[in-house]
């Protein structure tokens, strides 16, 4: 087993061809000259500060339109790595793949200043250690360039067992039927427990053609852009709500920790973040996060919620057993548990109630898992210690059993070939215009594109997009240009705003767990400064992510990987913004 076994987690189509290594034209010499993009032989000696990825302001169009495929070459061998944190030997002697990227074959579509790539979102490569994430970049002429073109895009490697996200660029030269050497790095993450750099030079081979769909695609990326949500930098907040303190969000977590961070009020996302170890990082706006637990409310329990709304709320009510048959085998009882018991972590089938005992001691081979056959034995391998509904104990296991059942009951009511992230994707995520990179694919039980997802881990946020989720959820009440997206009564009882149904206690009084969403309790006893009772509903993911949406309209988010999930401090300068108790 390789070490990936070691992991500390307590929580389309494949971009390679089999293309015979050619030799790449490179830019002249003034290219390399003036971008420092292009260095000859085996490449950089470090990274290059990540501001260098950008578009200059003000940067005319591209005198050259980029569309065909770019090939890399060498991948497997070629360029430098620097561990920065690694305490279980990730990549350590003999796991030489992982000091490297996978092989890189990506077709782009050219419109003006924007590059697009055809295939966006989570690619299944292949590769033992990385799966891939490419997205949207940039091109433009560049002045001392010999009359070549510049172009420059975002990637994410994501490890191929885990929700992880390290983010990199890459940057070419090119002209109507050549390109130059490119350059690639690796500076940055969401990932709590490997941090590294990586980068290089490689040879590259562009083949021009004319790709299918340009079209559509130049066109849903225009109209991805346009459909963001309105932001302004984060430290706007303290002019535009006199007496907030920005600082006062982050301070708990630590700004030196926060990858990427947030407030939403009344449909403004004030950002901040987008700091990588080599400088701000070029395409903040396509910057890619993990999901960890988040997934269990955006897409687990928006699964229930879509269901419902389709078919009536019987969804949540179906049995386990009904559409799981490796059930009848399983040491624990399953007839009698629902849908909704397991997004509610309160199937009775555990091992121990102590706060992630079983998470700790079953997670790792559940995810190692190689198949769906193999991860459902694991997920059904506790014995009936309690009445269905009474007990919380939290498993991920569990929120992949209801994300399993889900797709039975779907397929029995649209067909064989339907799919739970689909209709999730294209019912949810596409009407509340979510980024293609998020709508395109999530992890799935088999580690392909063929087996179910996962349900509890697996999405790929960007700040707009985690932005939009919360909007849906704390403030449109599960709608979208005038359609209820998703039934109101789950995502009430989620969302505390059903006093019948608060869900169940934790292991803390004041923490409430309810349809994959968790809560906290504010009272006047805990916190004299507040003449009510509230509770605030969150999303929240491995390493030390949140997504806080407080009942007065405003929503922080922050994505980090120290394991800080203290944001109390945020709730108090919230209350500068709009009351919580008016």
């Amino acid at each position: 087993m390789r070490k990936h076994a070691l992991f500390p987690l307590v929580t389309a189509a494949v971009l390679m061809v089999g293309l015979a290594p050619a030799t790449a034209t490179a830019a002249p010499g003034s290219a390399r000259a003036s971008a420092g993009t292009e260095e000859p032989g085996r490449g950089p000696t470090e990274p290059l500060p990540d501001e260098t990825f950008a578009a200059p302001a003000g940067a005319p169009n591209p005198a050259h339109r980029f569309e065909g495929r770019l090939t890399l070459f060498g991948e497997s061998h070629e360029g430098g790595f620097t561990e920065l944190r690694d305490p279980y030997a990730m990549a350590g002697p003999g796991d030489e793949p992982i000091k490297h990227l996978p092989e890189i074959s990506v077709e782009f579509v050219g419109d003006g200043g924007h590059l697009i790539p055809r295939v966006q979102g989570l690619t299944f490569t292949g590769h033992p250690d990385w799966n891939l994430i490419v997205g949207p970049g940039r091109a433009w002429q560049q002045t001392g360039a010999g009359g070549w073109s510049k172009a420059a895009f975002p990637f994410s490697l994501v490890p191929r067992f885990t929700n992880c996200v390290h983010n990199g660029s890459m940057s070419f030269h090119y002209n109507g039927s050549s390109v130059s050497r490119v350059r690639y790095q690796v500076t940055q993450e969401t990932c709590s427990f490997f941090n590294f750099d990586m980068w290089g030079s490689l040879a590259a081979q562009y083949q021009p053609y004319a790709v299918p769909g340009a079209g559509a695609l130049k066109a849903a990326h225009a109209a991805e852009v346009a459909n963001r949500l309105p932001t302004k930098p984060f430290a706007q907040l303290a002019v535009d709500h006199p007496g907030v303190d920005p600082d006062a969000f982050t301070r708990e977590v630590g700004a030196q920790h926060l990858t990427a961070y947030g407030v939403l009020y009344q449909g403004v996302n004030y950002v901040g973040g987008c700091q990588t170890r080599w400088g701000t990082y070029a395409f903040c706006e396509n910057m890619r996060f993990p999901s960890f637990s988040t997934s269990k409310t955006a897409l687990a329990a928006f699964a229930q919620m879509r269901l419902a709304q389709r078919y009536g709320l019987g969804a949540g009510a179906e049995p386990i057993a009904d559409h799981v048959p490796e059930t009848a085998t399983a040491p624990g009882r399953w007839d009698d548990v629902t849908v909704e018991h397991a997004l509610d972590m309160a199937t009775g089938n555990y091992t121990s109630p102590v706060r992630m005992a079983d998470e700790d001691a079953n997670l790792i081979p559940f995810l190692l898992a190689g198949t769906q056959q193999q991860k459902t034995s694991l997920a059904l391998g506790y014995p009936r210690s309690a009445a269905p509904g009474t007990q919380w104990v939290y498993h991920t296991t569990d929120t992949y059993l209801a994300t399993l059942a889900m797709q039975g009951y779907l397929r029995e009511r649209a067909g064989a070939s339907a799919d739970l992230f689909r209709m999730v994707s294209d019912e949810v995520y596409a009407p509340i215009k979510l980024s293609a990179g998020i709508r395109a694919e999530a992890m799935r039980a088999d580690h392909s594109g063929s087996g179910p997802a996962l349900g509890g881990i697996g999405l790929f946020w960007n700040t707009d997009d985690i932005a939009k989720v919360a909007k849906l959820m704390n403030d449109d009440g599960g709608r979208a240009g005038g359609v209820q997206l998703l039934h109101p009564d789950p995502l009430d009882r989620a969302m505390q705003r059903n006093p019948a149904d608060r869900g169940l206690t934790t292991t803390s009084p004041t923490t409430l767990y309810n349809n994959g969403t968790w809560a906290r309790v504010f009272t006047p006893t805990g916190f004299p400064q507040y003449s009510c009772t509230f509770r605030v509903p969150y999303m929240s993911g491995f390493g030390g992510i949140t997504a806080a949406m407080m009942p007065n309209g405003v929503t922080y988010y922050y994505f980090s990987d120290n394991y800080g999930y203290s944001w109390t401090d945020a709730v108090h300068a919230a209350d500068r913004i709009a009351p919580h108790c008016p």
